[in-house]
């Protein structure tokens, strides 16, 4: 297997610690520990570190299929993360010649370990002047005869948007009369600025698979925790695939999950993260407002993620590099959705480290026109 760079994900892990404000993140600034165990009061003395149960624990697994209406512990694989979640899935799922249709743009990891295990990869694109929505009636156009899988992030990365009734719908029914797998990376699920959580596919279809983890809408990537929610059927094999990469999931990290994801806990941590996505919208959109001449942008429906087309004569990471180099703030160009003249601007972090970040932003705008003008 050969992937293709990771691009996006590369520039992040090389630079985000190495600059003053990390705004490419699409999750909110997360707690301390201690902060976090007195959230959910919790006292972790008495944890042994030992090797725990590879594919989660029975009590991790029982908090889980609480969220999944008709869900059994048999469906549930824990994870390292929801990279692992995707990677283990796609492994499981795929061969060379394949055909996966992504729904694009979308996080780079799913398309690209597609491309890597010799999958043709089709793009079906979420249209802007929709709402980020893909053109009705298109999935029937996409998801065609032979389509192995078809890959859809909802709430999306990089846009924020949530999928309309309409369009789930059609996706399941397009992916339903070819025989077609749906991987359903639900990350946001519970980060939405507004409303109830966003619907899952999960149910929909006796062939969708669901990916989730702890680290965007409850804040707390550093646990690298995630799950597969997959068909009973599946269960040995994902597993058997987790056997060959991290085995288990931390000890520590399955003992912390199952406290956050109680029903007791739950709507605490997702509490914690809506507040920082609606206090701090405002201030990104107000500021993108302000300068309406070189900005468009629609607000998302969930995700501390703006995504911003900007009316500049310069290529996204150049821009974005000019910006690490220039003014020590981290962005993710558009390039790394393969679309130019776009940034990913992340808005979870605390209120006076992104209107700092902003400020930075504003000056190097400020001198990249003057040097035009």
């Amino acid at each position: 297997m050969r992937v293709p760079p990771f691009a996006m994900e590369r520039w992040q892990s090389t630079f985000e610690h190495r600059v003053d404000y990390n705004i490419s993140e699409s999750g909110v600034h997360p707690p301390t520990l201690s902060e976090l165990l007195d959230l959910i009061g919790l006292d972790p003395g008495n944890v042994r570190l030992e090797y725990g149960q590879s594919d989660g624990s029975d009590a991790l697994k029982s908090a889980i299929v609480e969220l999944y209406e008709g869900a059994r512990p048999d469906n549930i694989l824990a994870t390292m993360g929801g990279a692992e979640a995707n990677y283990v899935v796609l492994w499981s799922l795929l061969s060379a010649g394949d055909r996966v249709v992504a729904l694009e743009p979308t996080y780079g990891q799913t398309p690209g370990l597609a491309r890597g295990l010799g999958a043709n990869v089709v793009s079906w694109k979420l249209e802007e002047d929709l709402g980020w929505q893909p053109e009705p009636g298109s999935a029937a156009e996409a998801i065609t005869p032979g389509t192995r899988l078809v890959v859809v992030t909802n709430p999306n990365n990089p846009t924020g948007a949530v999928l309309t009734s309409s369009a789930m719908d059609e996706i399941v029914a397009a992916a339903e009369a070819v025989g077609a797998w749906i991987l359903s990376d639900e990350v946001y699920v519970g980060a939405e600025v507004a409303g109830p959580e966003t619907p899952s596919f999960w149910g929909r279809y006796d062939r969708v698979i669901v990916t989730q983890s702890l680290s965007k809408a409850y804040g707390l990537p550093g646990l690298r925790l995630g799950w597969i929610v997959a068909p009973a059927h599946l269960h040995e094999e994902l597993w058997g695939h987790k056997d060959y990469t991290t085995i288990t999931p931390a000890t520590l990290s399955d003992v912390v999950a199952r406290r956050v994801l109680s029903r007791e806990m739950r709507p605490r941590l997702l509490n914690r993260t809506r507040g920082i996505i609606r206090a701090n919208l405002p201030a990104i959109t107000g500021w993108l407002d302000e300068r309406g001449d070189m900005f468009s942008y629609r607000a998302p429906d969930a995700g501390a993620i703006c995504y911003v087309r900007y009316d500049l004569d310069i290529n996204s990471t150049e821009l974005a590099e000019r910006l690490r180099a220039e003014k020590s703030v981290l962005v993710v160009p558009g390039d790394h959705f393969g679309m130019d003249r776009y940034l990913r601007v992340g808005f979870g972090n605390p209120a006076a480290e992104l209107e700092e970040a902003l400020g930075r932003v504003a000056a190097l705008l400020e001198e990249a026109c003057a040097a035009v003008a």
